[in-house]
């Protein structure tokens, strides 16, 4: 590598120690206000800079990176997953990508469980009752809910958000049972007091909630789609903190309004922050704005990987974080 700074170009604000940090290793240009770059400017970015920073709602597909110049050697990917990065083609151009996993494990297993508690008990209906001022005092039959004690929790995907989940449920008092691409070892099926299902049909038909915690690749668009919503209980509860992509969510809205699942709590949807307006209409779904992965904590240990990894990298050496084709 050149004695010279490496020029990095970040696509999105960061907290402000991760940028701070950056511009002491870097020849860094910042995004301050936070504008979301269109693909012209990442094009042109990728082709002055040595590293791109980008983040899941930069989609970085073929035909912007065959506008990438030779000077492009890194994409250091600010977030775990890379679905929005054509990393085949990256590595036939010569472009390395790296990523930061195992950061917001705990984040989003506290979201996912956040969310099952607000969809079962109701929660935004009783916040929305309060701030209006509607309330007109406590009835044994309001607002009733139901407890996740003693209820079945399906998880698909058991990788380490999974398995933080499956921790978290268990001190509820829920029993766990997991789909996954690989059956976990006994010694750790044990430890989670997990049950693996070999068939996700078998699995959708007998949980009372199902968390999607799988990401987003070719073999998993739309899994869940009509067919396998149509299995789920009409009283059962579907939590997405993971991928949009996974749920049909047409199929989900129309069975939500049909009454045909009981609810359901999205913190990611299928078209990015183009959501499906008749869910908004819906009592019975909770709505976040991608907030999994939102605590100051969380997204300063993002950075710090981003900077470890670019380091890393300008040092001659291969980014702990590399991704290659075949994790995918």
């Amino acid at each position: 590598m050149s004695s010279d700074r490496l020029s990095v170009v970040v696509t999105r604000r960061l907290p402000e120690p991760v940028e701070t940090r950056m511009k002491e290793l870097f020849d860094v240009e910042l995004n301050a206000d936070d504008a979301k770059m269109t693909r012209d400017e990442i094009a042109e970015a990728m082709r002055r800079a040595d590293v791109l920073v980008p983040c899941v709602t930069d989609q970085i597909d073929s035909a912007m990176l065959a506008q990438a110049g030779d000077k492009l050697k890194l994409i250091a990917n600010y977030g775990a997953g890379v679905d929005h990065i054509d990393v085949t083609t990256a590595r036939q151009r010569g472009i390395h990508v790296s990523n930061t996993p195992g950061v917001l494990t705990d984040d989003t297993a506290d979201m996912t469980i956040a969310l099952m508690l607000a969809v079962t008990r109701r929660i935004p209906e009783g916040l929305q009752t309060m701030h209006s001022g509607e309330w007109d005092g406590w009835s044994p039959t309001a607002f009733l809910g139901a407890r996740i004690g003693g209820k079945r929790l399906g998880i698909l995907g058991m990788g380490q958000i999974g398995q933080a989940v499956a921790r978290r449920a268990h001190a509820f008092g829920m029993q766990v049972h997991y789909h996954n691409r690989r059956r976990l070892h006994r010694e750790t099926e044990a430890e989670l007091e997990a049950t693996y299902w070999e068939s996700l049909d078998q699995m959708a038909s007998r949980v009372d909630v199902l968390s999607i915690n799988c990401p987003h690749t070719p073999s998993t668009f739309h899994l869940m789609n009509a067919r396998r919503l149509k299995l789920m209980k009409p009283e059962a509860v579907i939590v997405n903190t993971s991928r949009g992509e996974v749920i049909d969510e047409n199929a989900l809205t129309r069975m939500l309004r049909a009454g045909e699942i009981g609810g359901a709590g999205l913190d990611v949807f299928e078209r990015g922050h183009d959501v499906n307006p008749r869910l908004r209409e819906l009592a019975n779904v909770v709505l976040l704005p991608h907030m999994g992965s939102a605590t100051r904590e969380g997204r300063i240990e993002m950075g710090e990987k981003v900077i470890i990894n670019i380091k890393t990298f300008d040092d001659g050496h291969r980014p702990p974080d590399l991704v290659v084709p075949s994790m995918l």
